[in-house]
């Protein structure tokens, strides 16, 4: 439910119409990496998905009132909780970046959100392909099938992933250490050398730690 949201909207009406609850269906992408299916349509500025799932009965978000450019809500919001411009939605996803989303038709919430200066998220650290490359492989923690982390690019992103789970972007923050989307409080760390790789997950505590295989 929750993947079709972001652009399938005769799935959804399927989905939705033979569960009205999955309207209001989320899913954890993976270190706590929360989606709402108004989410997905929201930050992917899909209108008129966001607008039928809240007909349905999804909460509407300060996420989804930023991409539909309901100025007034979005303002009431800042108003009420400062500092909650910085908030950030699914996958890391920035309120600035559901206003972009949202069009035309929210382009003065997107004024509004610029003149604040800190509603576009936090920097990552500049990391090429080339050091992203250099931490690319298969990571081991154990015997089974599934106790193997594969570190990948992907159109100039690094991506992080469990075998049989879902890939997801890791952020630089500096000196090897990263964070995956979605998940600014964990930590994802590459140590060693081309010839002795490992990664350390730290969520908060030290998680696991994995050697990459020649």
């Amino acid at each position: 439910m929750v993947a079709v949201s972001h652009g399938n909207m005769k799935r959804v009406t399927e989905l939705v119409q033979a569960r009205p609850a999955l309207a209001k269906a989320s899913w954890d992408w993976g270190f706590g990496d929360h989606e709402t299916a108004l989410g997905a349509a929201s930050h992917v500025g899909n209108r008129a998905i966001a607008e039928y799932l809240i007909d349905q009965g999804a909460a509407p978000t300060l996420f989804s009132a930023t991409m539909l450019g309901q100025l007034e809500v979005v303002k009431a919001m800042v108003s009420a909780k400062a500092g909650v411009q910085k908030t950030l939605g699914p996958h890391s996803i920035s309120l600035l970046a559901h206003a972009k989303a949202g069009g035309a038709a929210a382009e003065p919430v997107r004024r509004y959100l610029e003149s604040l200066g800190d509603a576009d998220g936090p920097a990552s650290v500049p990391f090429s392909e080339e050091e992203m490359g250099a931490l690319a492989g298969s990571y081991v923690f154990g015997t089974g099938t599934s106790e193997r982390i594969d570190v990948t690019v992907n159109k100039g992103q690094l991506l992080f992933a469990r075998s049989g789970g879902t890939a997801r972007r890791l952020f630089a923050l500096g000196d090897g250490v990263f964070c995956p989307a979605g998940a600014r409080a964990v930590r994802i760390r590459f140590a060693g050398n081309v010839a002795g790789m490992a990664v350390l997950v730290y969520d908060p505590d030290l998680s696991v730690t994995a050697r990459r295989q020649p």
